[in-house]
């Protein structure tokens, strides 16, 4: 077979696989490049020495057996027999469930993730989003400090068991999306530098030299990432991709990376005759990031909405520091706000930026569809500083109205896994460094982040601490006792109707009216034919929903349709969808 690789600072490369070694030639056709022909079949272990230096991994390896330091192995990908035939699943009608292999059971392993699928069907979501899957050092960590952009963390099973988790997945009827990270590498077991300018000092990101997208050498890095994300589209018959902080792709080059990215997938979607999409993490309130391509935009097809999280979470919890502050003077005015214009901040002013912020989303030319709405993330809930959900400091009935609002709403829904049923687990952020220093570092450093803010450190938990992941596993007893088996069953009844009431799925922002009490904490919002209502307060509200003709789908407590006045009396901390008639 062919071996290559992008290393145009050395002065020559060598080849090192399955013990033998091998001179690679410059190739004439491709600057930069060397290539070579030798002897290997699926599973041959080899990597790539450029002049004196040590064996390092291929950047494009498609398995690293022994983590990011070790060797790279061979993956011949026609040798799995792929089970399922798959039209696709598109984004518009979706409910999405985020969920991190490595806590999703207490193995910790695709395989044992695929096995929980059909408590996913039950639920009624239609796609799974896999937080990042590349190598990193250790066994457990979130997947954010990933190299070999092309492989699979072995300790979740490697390459074999994502094609496994896939197949099942579509055997079931669920899309699946997987989480990417091109915005930063490693910082252990990132290679790259040594290869070539995959990264610049043109730019500096919070986590030092940006990735190379706009300075010289960065046609070569554009293609090694973009042909990353084809590869898990095409590869691993994946449906979609989750782009980790797009707002942190320093990118000055007039056809943007995004662009190029959005491009590609729409190509090899038409290619291989199913739909597939890109989701972008971004806090720039831009619309021009959702927008077609042919209307000025750059095409991508989705993007997380945070101004919607953290107008429902101030709401919700009352709390107001950091950026939460721009919510909290009028937190149901702010779900009022993102539930029929999309962003909060679409051109005003941010005081926790200090300045204006965002513009306003176009809703005759981008559907609310393309904004993802969610009352909780990994981010929202593991970087608090006990990993604390919702569930831990609200009663059931604030946690159903949570659900309501985010499965109600114009958005396309998001749920974080156990979300669901209420779980008791926190979700902590932890991390398995085998860098004794880089480890120290990275818990001192989070101790003193949270010490800044009136946290004693003894009292945030030691990310490096096995015990910290394991206090994040899902308790899988917890859904068959009260109350999260009340819960659970209401999260089902809200996406069942999701599922049959059509106006719950039309993407027409401006069609959604909405009404608030402030001082009196309820909401209540309608959607063609459907009306919801929701009441945060202790106390049962008397709600003024017109008088018109109604009759409750599903409630929390029960409740009646309003009278001849029109009025819905609603039990505290409560809520009710109807449907006009």
């Amino acid at each position: 077979m062919q071996f290559e690789v992008w290393a145009p600072q050395a002065g020559r490369v060598t080849l090192r696989c399955d013990g033998a070694t091998r001179a690679l030639e410059r190739d004439p056709q491709r600057e930069g490049w060397w290539r070579a022909d030798a002897e290997a079949h699926d599973g041959s272990r080899y990597g790539f020495a450029l002049d004196d230096g040590p064996v390092l991994p291929d950047p494009r390896s498609r398995r690293q057996p022994d983590g990011p330091d070790g060797l790279s192995a061979v993956v011949d990908h026609g040798r799995y027999a792929w089970r399922t035939e798959w039209a696709g699943r598109p984004l518009p009608g979706a409910v999405l469930y985020e969920l991190h292999v490595g806590t999703y059971t207490r193995e910790g392993t695709l395989d044992a993730a695929a096995e929980r699928l059909g408590h996913l069907v039950e639920l009624g979501v239609t796609h799974v989003e896999l937080m990042p899957l590349c190598p990193f050092p250790g066994r457990h960590g979130w997947g954010y400090e990933g190299v070999s952009l092309w492989a699979v963390h072995e300790p979740y099973g490697g390459p074999e068991a994502l094609k496994r988790f896939v197949d099942r997945a579509h055997e079931l009827g669920l899309g699946v999306v997987l989480d990417v990270v091109h915005n930063h590498l490693g910082p252990s077991g990132n290679h790259l530098p040594a290869f070539g300018p995959y990264f610049t000092d043109t730019h500096h990101t919070p986590w030092g030299s940006a990735v190379n997208l706009d300075a010289p050498g960065s046609d070569e890095v554009r293609a090694y990432l973009l042909g990353s994300a084809l590869a898990w589209l095409r590869d691993y018959r994946i449906d979609g991709l989750r782009l980790d902080a797009v707002h942190a792709l320093a990118d000055t080059r007039a056809y943007t990376f995004l662009e190029e990215l959005s491009t590609a997938v729409d190509a090899l979607g038409a290619e291989l005759g199913r739909p597939l999409f890109l989701i972008a993490e971004s806090d720039l309130n831009d619309p021009r990031l959702i927008t077609a391509r042919e209307e000025g935009g750059l095409g991508l097809h989705a993007q997380w909405n945070d101004d919607f999280h953290h107008a429902l979470h101030t709401a919700l919890t009352g709390e107001s520091q950091g950026y939460y502050g721009d919510f909290a003077r009028a937190p149901l005015a702010a779900v009022a706000r993102t539930l029929t214009g999309g962003y909060f901040h679409d051109g005003t002013y941010s005081t926790f930026r200090g300045r204006h912020h965002g513009r306003p989303l176009d809703r005759t030319r981008v559907g609310a569809h393309r904004l993802l709405g969610y009352s909780q993330t990994h981010d929202q809930v593991g970087n608090r500083a006990l990993g604390d959900r919702l569930a831990a400091t609200l009663s059931p009935g604030l946690v159903a109205c949570a659900a309501t609002l985010t499965l109600t709403a114009p958005f396309t829904p998001m749920l974080f896994m156990g979300e669901e049923w209420a779980a008791g687990t926190p979700w902590q952020f932890f991390t398995d460094h085998t860098d004794p220093e880089l480890a120290e570092a990275v818990r001192r450093g989070r101790r003193r982040e949270f010490a800044a803010h009136g946290w004693a450190e003894e009292d945030v938990p030691d990310p490096q601490d096995p015990a910290t992941r394991d206090r994040s596993c899902l308790d899988w007893t917890e859904p068959d006792r009260e109350p999260h088996a009340r819960v659970l069953d209401w999260y089902r009844a809200l996406i069942a109707l999701r599922h049959a009431q059509a106006d719950l799925t039309d993407p027409d922002l401006a069609d959604t009216k909405v009404a608030h009490d402030e001082h009196q904490r309820w909401l209540a919002f309608r959607r063609g034919d459907v009306r919801v209502a929701v009441n945060l307060s202790k106390e049962p509200a008397a709600i003024p929903l017109g008088p018109r003709h109604a009759r409750v789908l599903a409630a929390w407590e029960p409740v009646e349709a309003p009278g001849a006045d029109g009025v819905l009396h609603l039990p505290g901390e409560s809520c009710v969808v109807l449907l006009q008639s």
